[in-house]
């Protein structure tokens, strides 16, 4: 079984894989909205993902079928022009905004608050035979010598608010993670207690959720997404 990887001090930039061409950078368009998004994005499918198997901060590989979502969906985020692409330095996460990457010519920026949830001995188990060993606590997501999810909240909030500050008013960020990191972390975004977070339903493989800052406030617009959305034309509401 994998070990988890040491935790990285600093971020890191990615640079251009050898032998891969350069796309080059989208024309950017002026922006039609006066307000900061955040996109949500999922990281691909990788091998413990089809086993059902609790990967946390083992560094697992996307899949043969991971890479061709990340490839599909990242030149399909490309065409929304991001200002900014942060993500897990995790493999599985990584290489997901790597494509994004690539379609836009903006670099990879990697913080370790973004990692997933770190699931101690439960790590390498499927759902069937963590339910089978503690059956108490598995449907809780109770890990006993696990990271509390208040603290994934605090680190990933910590993150995205970093994320934020470097990007412009009217501008789009995207954040590259993991399924029950990703979670907690809109919950946070959205006031909501972490206690909360099952309201929002989880996140498949390679989809994303969007938030868009209104009047100070963060307000979901799309969650488990993988397609652009149509253009609200009008809206009583808005």
């Amino acid at each position: 079984m994998p070990s988890a990887p040491r935790w990285k001090s600093r971020n890191r930039t990615a640079a251009p894989a050898a032998g891969l061409a350069q796309h080059p950078r989208v024309e950017r368009r002026t922006k039609v909205t006066d307000t900061r998004r955040v996109l949500f994005w999922r990281h691909g499918r990788t091998a413990w993902n089809a086993e059902n198997r609790f990967q946390g901060q083992t560094d697992i590989e996307l899949d043969k079928v991971g890479h061709a979502q990340a490839e599909r969906a990242g030149r399909l985020l490309a065409t929304l022009e991001p200002d900014l692409i942060v993500a897990s330095d995790l493999k599985r996460a990584a290489d997901t905004a790597g494509r994004l990457g690539r379609a836009t010519g903006l670099p990879i920026e990697y913080d370790k608050g973004l990692r997933e949830r770190f699931g101690g001995s439960w790590e390498g188990f499927t759902g069937k035979e963590l339910a089978a060993r503690w059956p108490d606590r598995h449907p809780r997501m109770d890990i006993p010598d696990g990271e509390p999810i208040g603290e994934v909240g605090d680190r990933m909030h910590a993150a995205v608010r970093r994320a934020l500050s470097r990007t412009p008013e009217g501008g789009l960020l995207v954040v590259v993670s993991h399924g029950a990191a990703l979670r907690v972390g809109i919950a946070r975004m959205l006031g909501l207690a972490d206690e909360q977070r099952e309201i929002l339903g989880p996140l498949s493989n390679c989809c994303w959720s969007v938030l868009q800052q209104r009047r100070g406030h963060w307000r979901l617009m799309e969650h488990n997404a993988a397609s652009l959305p149509e253009p609200v034309v009008l809206s009583d509401d808005a």
